[in-house]
Order: structure tokens, then sequence, then C-alpha cells
């Protein structure tokens, strides 16, 4: 089949059934991937900052990785960059406004299956769904409001193939760039359009957070939060936005983080 080329996102485009979890799985070289060490790539001097583009991006990113920051007793700040309103459009079933409180909601929903409903800050700066790419000086702005010095920001993948993914991870990675703060990216929607070993992705950064059986199963049971998200809209047609191929290329054994730290 012939690469879709978006204006946007170019060869990135989420289209199709994508690629199968059987493959990534079998795939040596992400086994091969060094670890992510927690207390080499996260000392402690610094809280930890999560941008999520959409409220279930910090689960489906990093679900694994906040259980076991916050085992350690470590500060963790969710920064939800937008609240997910633009996901039916049209529909009948969700209006806009409804949206506006399921999605923060089911958000907090998913904390507290991970235990962790008091132990994340969450923060809302409320720019558009769908509009990120536009307002990347507004998210660039808003981070003077919350980012600390010693920080480590986790961010989505600047080559993610959602819009509003790619443009969160622009815009954190410039600032991590500029005040010399520690960066790391996390696949979502690469797992989708990407195949093994795809030259696109900097595996050579690339590290891989191992999930326990707990913590995978958690995690697993977290996503059902986003009842939105994984139930079909028969009012517009739209099946789930998160399918169950979707949601098990997701729920394989690790997270892989692109370091996009500025070594050196």
């Amino acid at each position: 089949m012939a690469t879709l080329i978006d204006p946007v996102v170019g060869d990135r485009k989420i289209y199709g059934s994508g690629t199968d979890q059987a493959q990534w799985l079998n795939w040596p070289g992400l086994t091969g991937l060094p670890d992510l060490n927690l207390t080499q790539h996260f000392p402690e001097r610094g809280r930890v900052l999560i941008f999520a583009p959409h409220p279930d991006d910090e689960i489906l990113g990093c679900a694994g990785l906040m259980q076991q920051l916050a085992e350690s007793g470590r500060e963790l700040l969710l920064v939800a960059v937008t609240n997910g309103t633009g996901s039916h459009p049209q529909s009948k079933r969700y209006s806009v406004e409804q949206l506006n409180v399921l999605r923060p909601q089911e958000s907090l929903n998913a904390l507290a299956v991970l235990g962790l409903e008091h132990k994340v800050q969450r923060i809302a700066l409320n720019i558009a769904d769908g509009q990120v790419m536009q307002a990347e000086s507004e998210l660039l702005q808003q981070l003077q409001n919350w980012v600390q010095p010693e920080d480590i920001l986790v961010t989505t993948f600047a080559q993610d193939g959602h819009p509003d993914h790619e443009a969160t991870g622009r815009v954190v990675q410039h600032w991590a760039r500029q005040y010399r703060q520690r960066c790391f990216q996390v696949l979502i929607w690469a797992w989708h359009w990407a195949i093994p070993a795809d030259a696109r992705i900097p595996w050579a950064q690339a590290r891989k957070l191992r999930l326990t059986a707990q913590q995978l199963a958690l995690k697993q049971q977290a996503i059902q939060c986003f009842k939105t998200q994984i139930e079909a809209d028969d009012t517009i047609h739209q099946p789930p936005i998160l399918s169950a191929k979707t949601i098990s290329r997701l729920l394989i054994p690790y997270e892989v983080y692109i370091d996009a730290t500025e070594h050196g």
C-alpha cells in the first residue's frame, strides 16, 4: 500500500489499522533497546512534568512511568494541554460542553485506578483541541507559569503522527533545549504508523521502560476509564477512537521514550 502524505504530519499519517502488536513484540530491536533507568535518567532533585495533549495520553503513554515514579516518592505534575473537546465533531451523544467535563474526569478516574489520585497534581492549560500547532507560542508562554529549572519534562514524540502530539512535543523540546532541562518523548501513535526498525524514529536515542505484570494490568484497567474514546458513537457513525488493536499496541510490556535531552 502506498504511503499517504498528510500536509501537516507528512508520511506519519494515522490511517488504516496500523502495525500489529505481534510485529513489535517479535522485533529483536525492541527488546534490545537499552533500559530507561529511573535513578540515572530521573535524578531526584527535580519534579517530573507529564505533558498530555489530550486527556488519555498520559495513561496511554506513561501509566507505567507514573506508577514507578510515584512508588519512589517523586513529585508528579500532569499538564493537560487540551481538554480533548474535539474528539466527536457534530456528535448528538457528546456535546463540546459535555466533553469538556467528561474527558478530564476520565483522566482523573484513570489516575485513581493507578492509585495516583493523591500523588499527581493535574494542571489544565485549556488550549483548544486540534489547535495546538496554531497555539504553540501560547503553550510556550504558559510553560513559564509552571516549569521550574530542575524539572524533568516528559512529552509526546515530536514526530508522533498526531498534529497535537507533534506540536506539544516540539514546544516542550524547544523549552528543554533552551533552558538545558532533561526531556523525554514517549511514543503513542508512532506504534500505529511505524514499522519495526522504521528509520523515521530515532531508535539510537530510544530507551525502554520495563513494566511489571501488575503495572501493565493497572494500565489496561486505567485505559478502560476513557469511555468516550473506547466506545463507538453511532450518532456520527464513528468507531472507537481507541480501537482494540490500538490499545493492544500500547499494552506491550514496555513504554518507549526518546531521550530528547540536549547533551554536552
